[in-house]
């Protein structure tokens, strides 16, 4: 039961964020429900069986990402999709710790305490080094943690969806009425745009696979428990954004606190304590978020330096402790989040700000690993369909063709998100898309410069041995190939 509760509950906790229905409902309104909902249909359950597939035809992968994508992209392309893969977290993670302290506060005080940008990312800083000591424990912690956020989660949104539709039920209007009017979408550049946010939400199964090894039943019961999380989730986030307005209208909603806002709502209309419920809400928000902010320190470090070629990093860097995890890059990930904390807090006139830059910096990179492994998946079934594997998406031509619908909608999407209307499109240009570009350039010049040192090795000891393989290079095979020797 242990290994299943790790799968089930680690999926559950990597992806469903609670946050994420009052975040797209401050920018879509009551038109995020049947967005959300078409988003799993379209994109969360066909990504669910690509990772699924990946998953059969690497069994004996510890993380995922990188091995998915060698074979079909090549050692460089997924050296740069599993980078970016852990790369465009670090901004997520400046987006989310100023969530954790405002429910921290109203765990503590019951209501939000607004702290000072630098304050903030004073105690964030302080989080994210409690959650990186925490994530580099293993599985089994992780495990206790995701059981503990599921639960706590599920057990939050069922309260509320009780709570909505016994008032909806009496003779309750609601704060903002449900109709079909409300609920069609405004299909224009800007909700391209936001579309990202909700693919944001509904990512994660990548993430749920860096403990395959950890499920027991091995990649049999990690397919079954992933698609099933992947339903359930998406029917949640699309029941929460239908019922989220029932007592406070979008408009009176804020990022920070908008999940307990839509608690006391209806604890006013009950006749309970606003206080006592904004507690009791902000301490199980609290424990969710942090949670899963520990599931997402842990794995992508764990994607990105553990399945990476020996000598790409230093050895110490990409030493695995004996849970797996590469203790060294944890801390190093946590310098990087660390300084970049540092400029957002100074930077920045309010939290809101920060908030803002963060996410801005966030939603249109974080579909770029996605895109990897979607292209990755493409060329699998074109030209290595023969790869044995228990599960397949359908046919050959059925798997193209719907991952090729899903790389369409993720760059009109991405587009639209790197440049909404409005706004400066060369600050926008310089915030979505260089620095992703000059860092991405930046990864592409170093796996391309030890691929070449690695081959100049290679040479000279062909030309000693008198053959071509090294055999203290698990790389040498792949390299060969890539480098023609």
């Amino acid at each position: 039961m242990g290994g299943y509760t790790i799968g089930f509950t680690g999926s559950f906790a990597a992806v469903f964020n609670v946050r994420n229905i009052v975040n797209n409902n401050i920018e879509l309104g009551l038109s995020s429900a049947p967005i959300f909902l078409l988003a799993t249909l379209v994109y969360f359950v066909p990504f669910v069986f690509i990772i699924a597939e990946f998953v059969s035809a690497n069994k004996d992968s510890e993380s995922g990402m990188y091995d998915w994508l060698k074979k079909p992209l090549g050692t460089r392309m997924a050296y740069l999709g599993s980078f970016l893969y852990w790369f465009v977290n670090l901004f997520w993670f400046i987006s989310l710790l100023p969530n954790v302290i405002a429910y921290a506060s109203y765990a503590m005080l019951g209501y939000e305490y607004s702290f000072s940008p630098m304050v903030t990312s004073i105690i964030s800083i302080v989080l994210f080094a409690a959650a990186t000591h925490i994530s580099t424990k293993g599985a089994t912690w992780l495990g206790k943690i995701a059981e503990m956020v599921a639960y706590g989660v599920f057990a939050l949104f069922a309260i509320y969806v009780l709570g909505a539709l016994t008032a909806l039920g009496g003779d309750h209007v609601a704060a903002q009425p449900i109709t079909m009017a409300a609920m069609t979408p405004t299909i224009n550049w800007a909700t391209l745009g936001i579309m990202c946010w909700i693919f944001q939400a509904a990512g994660g199964a990548e993430t749920a696979a860096a403990y395959l090894n950890d499920v027991k039943g091995g990649q049999k019961s990690f397919i079954k428990v992933i698609i099933s999380a992947g339903v359930l989730i998406g029917a949640m986030y699309a029941l929460g954004s239908l019922l989220v307005n029932v007592f406070v209208p979008r408009e009176s909603l804020t990022y920070a606190g908008g999940m307990v806002e839509i608690f006391t709502g209806m604890a006013q209309y009950f006749g309970l304590s606003e206080t006592l419920v904004g507690r009791a809400v902000g301490i199980v928000l609290f424990i969710a978020m942090f949670g899963s902010m520990m599931m997402w320190t842990s794995a992508p470090v764990k994607i990105h330096f553990s399945e990476i070629p020996q000598g790409v990093y230093g050895d110490k860097t990409t030493r695995l402790n004996k849970h797996g995890v590469p203790v060294r890059a944890a801390w190093w990930q946590f310098v990087f989040v660390f300084v970049m904390l540092v400029v957002n807090g100074f930077g920045s006139e309010s939290v809101q700000q920060m908030m803002n830059t963060a996410i801005n910096l966030t939603a249109g990179t974080a579909m770029l690993p996605p895109i990897f492994i979607m292209v990755a998946y493409f060329v699998f079934r074109w030209k290595h369909d023969d790869t044995p594997r228990d599960f397949r998406m359908g046919s050959r031509k059925f798997g193209m063709a719907v991952v090729s619908v899903l790389i369409a909608i993720f760059v009109v999407s991405m587009s639209a998100s790197a440049f909404p209307s409005g706004v400066d499109l060369v600050r926008a240009f310089f915030i979505n898309v260089f620095m992703t570009a000059v860092f991405s350039a930046l990864a592409y010049w170093w796996i391309s410069r030890f691929e070449k040192r690695q081959a100049r090795k290679q040479g000279g000891n062909d030309k000693k041995t008198g053959n071509g393989k090294l055999a203290s290079q698990s790389w040498s095979a792949d390299l060969q190939r890539e480098t023609g020797g």
